[in-house]
Order: structure tokens, then sequence, then C-alpha cells
């Protein structure tokens, strides 16, 4: 019989799709999954009683885009000529980077972003691995330092001809037999990932679509992120960056286009037609000065819109604030996101994005218990039903986040890790970056 755990006492803000927010509640988990969700005290027993009294409890947060790998370079030195542009940046440091990457980088910086992002209230990413010269074997050995961690993960080997083509398809069989051997881990799924349409052909990106549709997998890609892609397809195709992928079939309900910052009225079109979705990742497009999304017309047209890092920052709460401003400072309009919207895209509109909204992205009975307990002593306002969506993305941080579960099992308590000690988990992570900086020297 599956073990009974009841969480109450709590405010549960269950961001399903009526917005239920329950005070004095409680949450009631068997094995894996939420049975029940009420206020006040439920009738069934329960094995383990979780006291939640002063605390709000969300669901875990959706990271809909992320490089786990991005966490080594934290805090490096590069010396590099600085880029002046988005292209420049990719050339003179992260395709560097990607060159230099490790099997055993791969795993420490997973082991360590997935940490990051566990302790900050993130219980799902979609992440892209790009290292040409580690591809086999690339994502079992990230699945490894994730399920170490305890964080629900969709990996991929990113695919790019920028080098040369054999490289592609040598990602293409890294993302093919991974998604084969993980079809029945309850924490670990695979999606197929191209990584812009600037550096891949037509064909490959045709071979990568047909591969996901066979194995019934979410394909991702870059699109439109700097100005670069949109003027390669305008100058080798004639066409605008959407407008090529949808003519060669990547468009479609289980496809995530990652940033989408330099699309126009028609594209959106297309992409609200397809059943499409877009990752977003304001805090990163502002570091790379791209410019901004528009967001507020995706969410006009129905386009379901997920919130990523990117792997620069790791606290979801800082992305959501970012969100938040950053269009209203692009638009001139202060009313023209709010917060309910924002909290959406970190939660349910992130997991729909992978087509998961009907096991993760809200508290609701049937779901995964994917769960994240905030400790509001810190809140200088009155927490109310009223007040408390607000408070989660003007107030509560990555520091707040006081207990999380995924799939069942408490992987954070009293904001550290169980499964593995963050001491050993910052050690692997430091030694794996030292060595990195050193060949990139």
């Amino acid at each position: 019989m599956e073990k009974s755990v009841l969480i109450q006492g709590g405010l549960i803000v269950t961001c399903d799709e009526k917005g239920t927010i329950i005070p004095d509640g409680f949450i009631r988990i068997e094995g894996e999954k939420i049975v029940e969700i009420g206020s006040g005290t439920p009738v069934e027993p329960s094995e383990q009683i979780i006291d939640a009294s002063g605390c709000v409890m969300i669901p875990g947060l959706i990271t809909a885009h992320t490089h786990l790998y991005g966490i080594l370079l934290r805090g490096a030195n590069l010396n590099i000529e600085p880029p002046i542009d988005f292209a420049q940046i990719l050339q003179r440091v992260w395709w560097p980077v990607d060159e230099a990457l490790t099997l055993k980088d791969a795993k420490a910086s997973a082991l360590s972003a997935s940490a990051d992002m566990l302790r900050n209230g993130s219980t799902f990413f979609a992440d892209t691995y790009s290292g040409p010269n580690s591809i086999e074997g690339s994502l079992d050995a990230i699945a490894g330092a994730t399920r170490k961690v305890g964080i629900r993960a969709m990996l991929a080997f990113e695919m790019t001809e920028r080098n040369e083509a054999g490289e592609a398809n040598r990602g293409l069989k890294e993302n093919i037999q991974f998604a084969k051997k993980c079809e029945k881990d309850p924490l670990i799924s695979a999606m197929m990932s191209v990584h812009a349409s600037f550096t891949v052909s037509d064909e490959l990106v045709k071979k990568a679509v047909a591969a996901a549709r066979n194995l019934n997998m979410p394909i991702t890609v870059h699109t439109s992120e700097g100005l670069v892609d949109l003027y390669h397809n305008l100058e080798e195709y004639g066409e605008r960056t959407v407008e090529r992928l949808d003519r060669i079939g990547l468009l479609g309900p289980r496809t995530v286009l990652a940033h989408c910052v330099h699309v126009d009225e028609h594209e959106l079109d297309l992409i609200a037609a397809s059943g499409s979705s877009v990752a977003h990742n304001p805090m990163s497009n502002m570091l790379n000065a791209v410019g901004t999304a528009p967001v507020p017309k995706m969410l006009e047209k129905g386009i379901p819109v997920g919130l990523g890092n990117d792997g620069w920052i790791y606290d979801p709460f800082e992305n959501m604030r970012c969100a938040l401003t950053v269009h209203r400072l692009a638009t001139g309009n202060p009313s023209i996101i709010g917060a309910e919207e924002i909290l959406r895209m970190a939660t349910l509109e992130g997991a729909t994005c992978y087509g998961l909204e009907h096991e993760i992205g809200s508290i609701e009975p049937g779901k995964l218990a994917d769960i994240v307990l905030l400790d509001t002593t810190r809140v200088p306002t009155p927490l109310t039903p009223e007040s408390v969506v607000g408070h989660l993305v003007n107030t509560f941080g990555g520091r707040d986040v006081k207990s999380v579960f995924v799939h069942g099992e408490k992987v954070v308590d009293d904001s550290r890790l169980t499964k593995i000690s963050d001491e050993e988990v910052s050690k692997i992570s430091s030694e794996s970056a030292k060595r990195l900086w050193s060949r990139l020297k």
C-alpha cells in the first residue's frame, strides 16, 4: 500500500484553470500523486502529517527552457574581446565553452544547476545540452545527476551543423537512443532539440521533426533570439524565421520555440495557428541585449508561453519579476501584463508547452505531487487569499523556499537538499568549473 502524506494548515495557491486559492488548506498525497485537496481537516487519516502553518503552498514551478552547463561560467573571467552583439556572444563565449565541455562537466553542471533550481522552487526543467566534443553519453550523464538531486527533467542534445553535418547526425542518434531508454522513467523524459535555424539545414530539421513525431516527444529550437537568426533566413531563403520553420514542418502542438524576440504579427499568427508554444527568457534576453519578446501579443493570440532562464539565473521568482517589469518598460504601459499572467507562465502554461498540463503545473487531485512550501515570515504586509498572488511575484524569492516535494518525495527540507548534500554538490561543481576555466584560457 502506498504511503499517505498529509500537508495541512497552509494557504494553497493551486494555479488551476480557475485560479483557485484555499485558505487553511490541506493536500493529501498517496505515493507520487495528489489524491485530495481542501480546507480544514480531511476525513481520511494519513500516516504522516506535515504542518504547513505559516506557509504558502504552490505547485512546483516550471522552467520551460534552460542550459544546465551555463552554471559553470558563473563569475568566470574569460579575458576575451568584449562582444558588441549577440552573434559575437555566441562566437566568443558560448561556442568555445560548448567545445571545451566534457562528460564530467555535463554531469557536474547538471548536478549543480538542478540543485540550484530545486532549492529555489523549480521542480521541472527542459534542458538542451550543446557539447560537440562530448555528445555520446551526455544525456545519460546529465540524467544521472538530476536523479541524484531528485528533480523532474526533460533532456535533449542540441543539434547543430555549424561545424559539420556529422556532428548533427551524432546528436540526433544521441537523442533517439536516450528517448528510448527513458520511456518509463518517472522523473526523466526526452525531447528533440535543434540549435537555431541559422546553424541547421532544412534537411536536418526535417529529420529531427520526423524522429520527434515517431517517438511522440516535443521538439524545441531557439527562434529569432537575435537578429542574426532573422537576417540569415531573409538572406538565404527570403523568409522570416518562423515562416521558414513553418514551411519545413517544424511548427505544431508539440513544438516549443525558445525566445521569439524578433517575430512579427504574421509569425505570431503562424505560431498560434499551429498550436506551437513559446519559452520566454526575459532575464537572458536582457543580459544579451537582444530585445524584448512580444509576450503580451502572444498571450492575446492564445499562444502558450512558459518561463525559462536560458541557463543564467536559476531562481524562478527573479525571472517572474523580470517578466512582469520588462514588458511594461518595453511597451510603456504599466498595465500590459499582471501578476496572475506571470504566475500562470511559471506554472500551468509552462507545463502546457510540453504537453504535461495534465500531470504537473497545478495542485489538483490526480496530478503528480510536485509541491513547494514557502516560508511567510519575511512577508512585510498582510498575506491573504486576495494578496497572495501579488506576493508570489513581488515579494517571495528562492530564499523563502522551505520544503519541496517531487513525485511525492520530499527533496528539499528546511531549505536543504535531502538526497545529496549541498556541500558535495558545490565541491563537484567548483572543481569542474576550475578545470573548464583553465581549458578556456
